[in-house]
């Protein structure tokens, strides 16, 4: 699979991000348990080797609606006069969670196949 390096300044790019951002941030949770939104967008450049830079512009209202929609929970943790607030997956959250998976998936497949179409397109999960 090709890899393009993607980062939040262009426009573009935002608007590629957004569309995976959910996913991103469910596999982040499942992966690692609470997390708080610094935590979120360090790991995210992390993993993706400083490729995505996530800004808190996009990764609050994402967890917003995610707490709306009942798949992440929050915890408000007091440290001395600040605030951090951990976000974790609920049972829903964890169910969601592989669907997104599996769209997302069929999506990048099938895009895949449309730019290079010598790419065969396999719907099956390994």
């Amino acid at each position: 699979m090709y890899c393009f390096p993607t980062y939040i300044v262009a426009m573009n790019t935002s608007e590629l991000l957004k569309g995976t951002l959910t996913t991103i941030i469910l596999k982040l949770l499942a992966d690692g348990g609470r997390m708080y939104g610094y935590e979120i967008t360090q790991k995210v450049k992390e993993l993706s080797q400083d490729r995505i830079l996530l800004k808190e512009g996009s990764l609050y209202p994402a967890l917003h609606k995610l707490l709306a929609d009942g798949l992440v929970e929050v915890e408000t943790v007091h440290l001395g006069k600040r605030v951090r607030k951990y976000y974790q997956l609920t049972r829903q959250g964890h169910a969601q969670k592989q669907a997104q998976f599996d769209e997302l998936q069929e999506f990048l497949q099938t895009i895949q196949h449309l730019v290079f179409p010598s790419t065969p397109l396999n719907f099956h999960n390994a």
